[in-house]
């Protein structure tokens, strides 16, 4: 293998360009020809495909979000979106890629070798936190710092004025984003897809609380809990509580996706990036560079597709009893 490309696909997260970097340098210290793809598979799709260099990566690694950019493609799932993407790495002479992004992204990769034969491994690049074959995802550490920075604030004003406080983070389909910076902030209660749990179970630890003389509360929810978002969450807990009790909500939306990565952030996507890369020179093809126990894996693409990674039910255990 001579010539390499690497792409971002899907939602940004934060060590993206940490893992980019990884992939660029990784490849000049083995010798390989490196290109850069913007704008995920459909930059492949239309030819946004250029050369880069040791220089090319320099003064990125603390930067959030992605020097080649993101998009999701429509047209790349369909078999003439990809044709026109192999005509185009063919034109590039490209033979293998590193695909940074999530399930859509791995999804790709294996239609597009199915039919073509382009092998590609992945490096897990979302904040969720949701992908089977690795304990972290590249930003999501940072993401989790990110909502704990404002949920302590809000702690401040919820104390303040004793007040109720629904905070919504992200994790349509994940709640680890809401169960980390839950405990780390000392959340009352902290709601997740994972788990089913009534309005009436929330509706029982707030008043315990008050029976205790607390005077303000967080619930933290993530945004695919089935219950519903934070508003419609605290639009029924209102109809079961006193109406004099002051309930606020709060949406954290997509300041969770940027900044700049952690200390952490960095250093995963750093060893992921080189642990794509160098699995690709190595012969693996349609899987994901991991990290499990500390040690590289690489997961294929198929089973991190379509196994589910579980909540560790402990960290909900703790919520109950750290909210006493």
């Amino acid at each position: 293998m001579k010539r390499i490309a690497v792409f971002t696909s899907g939602g940004d997260a934060p060590g993206m360009n940490a893992c980019i970097r990884a992939v660029v340098r990784g490849a000049v210290y083995h010798g390989l020809e490196v290109f850069g793809i913007r704008r995920g598979y459909s930059g492949m799709i239309n030819g946004d495909i250029f050369q880069m260099s040791s220089h090319s990566v320099s003064n990125i690694v603390q930067r959030g979000g992605t020097i080649l950019k993101s998009a999701r493609s429509k047209e790349f799932m369909t078999p003439e979106g990809r044709a026109k993407a192999f005509e185009q790495l063919k034109k590039f002479e490209i033979e293998g890629l590193v695909a940074i992004g999530g399930n859509g992204t791995f999804t790709g990769a294996t239609l597009f070798y199915d039919e073509y034969g382009i092998p590609t491994v992945g490096a897990p690049g979302t904040i969720d936190n949701d992908l089977y074959g690795t304990d972290y995802t590249i930003g999501f550490d940072t993401a989790v710092n990110t909502a704990l920075e404002a949920i302590d604030k809000i702690r401040d004003t919820a104390d303040s004025h004793d007040r109720i406080f629904f905070i919504e983070v992200m994790g349509r389909d994940s709640g680890y984003i809401a169960i980390q910076s839950g405990i780390a902030g000392g959340a009352e209660m902290v709601m997740v897809p994972e788990v089913l749990t009534p309005i009436s179970e929330v509706v029982e630890a707030l008043k315990s609380g008050w029976s205790r003389q607390k005077s303000s509360s967080i619930v933290v929810i993530a945004e695919g809990e089935e219950a519903g978002i934070a508003t419609e969450i605290a639009e029924k807990i209102r109809q079961q509580v006193e109406s004099n009790i002051d309930m606020r909500v709060t949406t954290l939306g997509h300041i969770q996706r940027g900044g700049i990565p952690t200390a952490y952030d960095r250093i995963l996507a750093s060893r992921l990036g080189l642990g794509a890369l160098e699995g690709l020179m190595n012969g693996e093809k349609n899987v994901m560079a991991g990290i499990v126990n500390n040690e590289l894996v690489y997961t294929p693409f198929r089973d991190t597709i379509r196994l589910p990674k579980p909540i560790n039910e402990d960290l909900l255990r703790m919520v109950k009893i750290l909210s006493v």
